[in-house]
């Protein structure tokens, strides 16, 4: 069973027959070959327990496309304001903005969207993760949820979900578009990145005896830093395996490789074009390019470096996340249906006699 380096042995309950467990890092290759693993201690699996989307979203849908099987699901919070439309990273699923979305949702609407291939997301081809189709996907979401007139939009988008919706914005197709947020997504580092994917997508632990045991993998190998925000959105993530017996990963990235460049060829120029307000949200300035560097001093965004978090920026510090969108959205005066002017009344009111 393969492990991170750096996660310590996950610890199991003993009996008097078995006076020693073996850490995970030296178990036998096959999944469960030497015995059946128990179930989490009871201290472990309080503590990395599931919890419901309930608890931080206020519905779940299933969004069918018109013309295609594909059938998207998506999560809902709030009833006002313009829509903070999320979009999740490769291997994540929308539940990644569970948090996020409960601080949000006082102020603005929320929509987290499971992307082909991942979450409860239902598509022809699960694996076709091209950037043109996945950004196609997104439009066509909106499309059957708002019809012709969408309220007005601000995209956000992680990682991979970043470059998705760098695409749907540079494309201006999306007409009621207000705003972008791309969190810790940079061309260069992305693309240089590139090389070392499928070891490290091969070096994680495959096959998890329960769901607190994944959940508790998340925290402790580093991939996420908040526990209350991955209880939530690792389940989703992963999926029952009958002929092994075991939890294994959803999304099966290591079969996308043909689309992984894609995802980040022409990324700051696309960014940079986008005809809307811009946030980019780093988790550190070494990921900064030239382009984004040129841009960012020309004023062309606004740029933030969120201290202290990992890569899942919206995960790690979702209260700190949730207002900085918020800011972006009142800083650029962005309402429910675009931009909004002092002094001028909206469509929907009449002026006063």
């Amino acid at each position: 069973m393969d492990s991170s380096s750096n996660l310590n042995p996950l610890r199991e309950d003993t009996s008097e027959e078995d006076h020693v467990v073996e850490p995970i890092d030296e178990a036998p290759a096959s999944v469960f070959a030497a015995r059946p693993l128990r179930p989490p201690s009871t201290s472990s699996s309080e503590k990395y327990s599931p919890v419901e989307w309930t608890s931080y979203f206020d519905k779940e849908d299933d969004v069918s496309i018109t013309g295609s099987d594909d059938v998207f699901h998506v999560y809902m919070a709030g009833t006002e304001g313009p829509v903070v439309f999320c979009l999740h990273g490769g291997g994540y699923s929308g539940l990644s903005f569970s948090i996020v979305a409960s601080k949000i949702k006082e102020k603005a609407r929320v929509v987290a969207m499971d992307l082909r291939g991942h979450g409860k997301s239902v598509s022809e081809n699960e694996l076709d993760l091209s950037l043109e189709t996945m950004s196609n996907d997104v439009l066509a979401v909106i499309k059957e949820l708002y019809g012709d007139s969408p309220p007005a939009i601000v995209l956000v988008g992680h990682s991979m979900g970043g470059s998705v919706a760098v695409e749907v914005a540079a494309n201006k197709t999306l007409s009621s578009l207000a705003g972008l947020v791309v969190v810790d997504v940079v061309e260069g580092t992305a693309i240089a990145s590139l090389i070392h994917m499928q070891k490290i997508l091969s070096n994680r632990m495959q096959h998890f005896p329960s769901i607190q045991k994944a959940i508790e993998y998340s925290v402790r190998g580093g991939s996420l830093r908040n526990i209350d925000s991955a209880r939530v959105s690792i389940p989703t993530t992963l999926k029952y395996d009958d002929s092994k017996q075991c939890y294994v990963y959803r999304t099966r990235l290591e079969e996308t490789e043909q689309y992984w460049k894609g995802w980040y060829d022409g990324l700051s120029e696309k960014f940079l074009s986008s005809p809307v307000p811009k946030l980019l949200l780093l988790a550190g300035t070494d990921r900064l390019d030239r382009t984004l560097t040129i841009g960012q001093m020309q004023g062309k965004f606004q740029m933030i470096v969120v201290k202290h978090t990992g890569h899942a920026i919206q995960e790690d510090v979702p209260e700190e996340f949730a207002n900085l969108v918020l800011n972006f959205i009142s800083r650029n005066r962005i309402g429910p249906h675009g931009v909004e002017i002092p002094g001028m009344w909206k469509p929907s009111q009449q002026p006063k006699t």
